[in-house]
């Protein structure tokens, strides 16, 4: 009978441990970190038995997975190279914006930030350390430590090209995530930041020609060379109604004027029409005049749409500023 209840005691404990370890890794798309267990009872020694009796799989060092890593989801490995990092570790760079639905990568290796300038390092994983991140800079999505969106576009801004970071603020903006007072707040606490120069430039008022969209590109080709005033791309208007700043396509702030050109793949759908409509109702209340132009309109009649927004314009500019016109 001795036997028999340490041997049912062993099989209770081993059962336990087993139950802790699927109930945190079942929370993070099945994989778990030694420093998580350790805390809840569970001995790096119990781990290394399961590893060898092929009741868990060994993805990083200290970090263990309910399945091999070759069958975790995207999101799992993405988890994997995170806890093998350290506690405070985020996902970070080009894999955060993929996360955050921004910019696709496919890219095997995964970005890890880590505050401060030592920590753990992990085969496949790009470490990348900061002395700036704070507890605010990182958020959690489908479970995942990581960046927050204004930090991703500030750390992304730093390991891809120009044109590469303004999509990336389009994309927030088509999304209706985007937030600007986010984004200064980075700039603002980071200005020695690698990617800091380039997402300010992004942000710029001074960027003319950089629009989203081969069709706004197509309204600066037929506007530019006709002399009128040249609009602010990306121009970002405070309705002064306490919510967020509002990013017009172009805009003339001195007759306050927003022109919007509106293509199919951005602007169609209930959800982007109501938002839209929410958007442009704001503006209208304070004051703005929004004109919408479709991408059929742009192509068919280009000329036309010079001249109605040359005299949609004209109206809303003052007298002495209207003389001065060419």
């Amino acid at each position: 009978m001795g036997c028999v209840s340490v041997a049912k005691r062993e099989s209770d404990s081993f059962g336990r441990l087993d139950a802790k370890v699927a109930e945190v890794a079942l929370r993070q798309h099945c994989v778990a970190a030694l420093w998580q267990l350790v805390p809840l009872g569970v001995p790096a020694r119990a781990l290394q038995k399961r590893v060898q009796a092929g009741r868990l799989y060994r993805i990083y060092r200290g970090v263990y997975g309910l399945v091999p890593g070759s069958a975790l989801s995207r999101e799992g490995r993405w988890m994997a190279a995170v806890l093998a990092c350290g506690p405070h570790a985020a996902l970070s760079h080009r894999s955060a914006a993929c996360l955050h639905g921004l910019r696709p990568t496919s890219r095997e290796r995964v970005d890890v930030v880590i505050p401060g300038m030592s920590g753990r390092t992990a085969p496949g994983v790009e470490v990348h350390h900061s002395l700036t991140l704070i507890d605010r800079d990182v958020t959690v999505v489908d479970a995942v430590p990581v960046t927050t969106l204004a930090r991703t576009t500030l750390d992304l801004a730093a390991v891809v090209a120009q044109r590469a970071t303004e999509r990336v603020i389009g994309e927030a903006e088509v999304r209706g995530v985007f937030d600007l007072w986010a984004i200064n707040d980075q700039l603002e606490r980071n200005p020695k930041h690698p990617g800091a120069a380039r997402l300010g430039a992004a942000l710029g008022p001074d960027r003319a020609g950089l629009t989203d969209s081969e069709l706004e590109e197509l309204f600066i080709s037929i506007w530019w060379p006709t002399g009128s005033p040249r609009p602010q791309t990306r121009f970002h208007i405070d309705p002064g109604d306490g919510g967020l700043l509002i990013r017009a396509d172009f805009a003339w702030p001195e007759a306050r004027f927003d022109l919007e050109i509106d293509g199919r793949q951005y602007h169609a759908g209930d959800r982007r029409r109501r938002r839209d409509y929410r958007r442009d109702q704001r503006l209208k209340h304070a004051d703005w005049e929004v004109l919408r132009v479709g991408d059929d309109q742009l192509n068919d009649e280009p000329g036309g749409v010079v001249v109605v927004v040359w005299e949609l314009l004209a109206r809303r500019l003052p007298p002495d500023m209207r003389r001065r016109w060419p």
